[in-house]
């Protein structure tokens, strides 16, 4: 779970699959109920992979390190990023197609889930679990650059790609102080729109 989006990942098929993924949401459950109950640093290792009945060994081969219990999601939220510009219908231009993604997913689970306002205080009152998150962040949006990149025929480093893909991920977040924060959120990327045509035509 994270403050970026929920989950877009289709669910895994096989029965191996669905098992691992079962063990795998287990684990990142268990940590984060006692992380809100006790505190990020009073949590060990150990209690976790018990309370998810499972072996240290097991949790480690899911989430090599202690903060990626938090963003269990990591992989399948920077994928449905990507999915957003790479599998956008004919026609629709990468901002909308971001605006679009951010709506459905980014600002559903802000507003539907209870203990989001929970959780951003644990990653916000945590060192460890703040610095994880911006390294994560700058993971996605240079992915998200990226793919932004090779879809508009930018040369991968062009700035007006960066910019994009920042303001695009940023947008949902800004959003939340206002009275509104989806119509802030659709402002936003009506500003990104405007400056997207004089960059490129996707």
């Amino acid at each position: 779970m994270n403050d970026i989006q929920p989950s877009t990942a289709s669910a895994p098929t096989g029965r191996r699959e669905r098992k691992k993924a079962a063990t795998r949401k287990a684990i990142a459950d268990a940590a984060l109920r006692l992380f809100l109950e006790r505190g990020y640093d009073g949590v060990g290792i150990r209690e976790i992979a018990d309370a998810a009945d499972v072996s240290t060994t097991t949790l480690f081969k899911h989430f090599p390190v202690k903060e990626a219990l938090v963003f269990d999601e990591d992989a399948d939220q920077e994928s449905g990023l990507l999915a957003a510009v790479r599998e956008r219908p004919a026609g629709q231009s990468i901002p909308a197609a971001l605006r679009e993604h951010a709506l459905r997913y980014r600002m559903a689970a802000a507003d539907g889930d209870a203990g989001f306002a929970a959780f951003s205080e644990l990653v916000s009152s945590t060192p460890a679990l703040h610095d994880y998150a911006q390294a994560m962040w700058l993971r996605h949006t240079g992915a998200l650059a990226q793919a932004i990149a090779e879809e508009s025929g930018l040369p991968e480093n062009d700035p007006a790609c960066t910019a994009l893909a920042h303001f695009a991920l940023e947008a949902p977040r800004v959003a939340r102080g206002h009275d509104d924060p989806r119509r802030a959120v659709a402002r936003a990327f009506d500003l990104l729109e405007m400056g997207w045509r004089g960059a490129s035509r996707c």
